[in-house]
């Protein structure tokens, strides 16, 4: 009988552990892949560092392929959120769009869908809003900039306003190909990602008192 009771209460404790623990998914491009780190210095790894410290029952899964466009981050999206069942997605896309001078129309489409679909699971969504250098044009930068302030207002979701806040075209920040951040940028980006990212969290307060 106790061995009995016994295999009932780890039963019943593994499954409360199951519930509490919470996943946190970020689907980016080169930049979240850590493109020319090692993975674990990148600022998605930091994230876990962070949560694992505060000893916070978070995982975090990164789905970051460097080249991703908001078109392939879409069409990856549904097995992804079917597989990790996120409480949190972090939507880190379309600087690639913009550097090849794709459709804004279709970009900001492809990220809308993307928001709906993490929201139709009950994940709380975090976009990470990018910019593109001036050399693109004004009318195309500004277009650019202004999809992430639409749909973050459009779909109620939280927004980083600008995710190279600090690194971006700041000396020893960026690698050598001016398009990726170096492994001191990374703690920037991750304080950038946390702005946004924290309210968001229930448990925030403890795991900044903890950091």
């Amino acid at each position: 009988m106790r061995q009995w009771i016994a295999t009932i209460c780890l039963i019943v404790l593994s499954a409360m552990a199951q519930v509490q623990a919470a996943t946190v998914l970020v689907i980016g491009d080169s930049i979240s892949a850590a493109f020319g780190l090692e993975t674990q210095e990148g600022w998605v790894a930091l994230l876990q560092q962070r949560f694992d410290q505060a000893n916070a029952e978070i995982e975090v899964v990164n789905a970051s392929i460097s080249g991703e466009t908001t078109g392939g981050g879409l069409a990856r999206f549904p097995d992804l959120l079917a597989q990790h069942q996120p409480e949190y997605v972090i939507i880190e896309l379309g600087g690639n769009d913009g550097l090849r001078g794709l459709s804004i129309e279709h970009m900001t489409a492809n990220l809308t869908t993307m928001v709906r679909k993490a929201k139709q699971q009950n994940a709380a969504v975090l976009l990470l809003g990018m910019r593109l250098p001036s050399n693109y044009g004004q009318r195309y930068t500004e277009a650019f900039y202004n999809v992430y302030q639409g749909i973050a207002e459009q779909e109620q979701v939280a927004l980083v306003d600008f995710f190279l806040e600090g690194v971006g075209a700041v000396d020893g920040m960026m690698q050598a190909d001016g398009v990726h951040p170096t492994q001191q940028a990374q703690p920037l980006l991750l304080d950038n990602v946390w702005q946004g990212l924290a309210p968001l969290l229930p448990a925030a307060a403890n795991i900044d008192s903890a950091h």
